[in-house]
């Protein structure tokens, strides 16, 4: 059994509004420091595979097929081996 930690962000050059809408809130509560934000989905999923190249396999397949949408998004993810 493995964990993946997926990590989705929208790709550099697709305009993020909600990340625009976060920052301006964090300047309106004075964190002025605050110089851009880009918001994304951080996704957990437990699999069920024998060995950590099959997980790899099926995660990265998940991620293309529905997690992400790479038209406008990249993602990585991490796997973790479960006890």
């Amino acid at each position: 059994m493995f964990l993946a930690r997926v990590y989705i962000a929208l790709k550099p050059t697709v305009n993020d509004p909600q990340g625009q809408t976060v920052l301006g809130s964090l300047r309106t509560l004075g964190f002025e420091s605050a110089e851009s934000v880009r918001v994304g989905k951080y996704i957990e999923v437990r699999v069920r595979e024998p060995d950590r190249e099959s997980a790899g396999r099926a995660v990265e397949d998940m991620c293309r097929r529905l997690l992400a949408n790479p038209v406008i998004e990249q993602y990585r993810f991490d796997l973790e081996e479960l006890p």
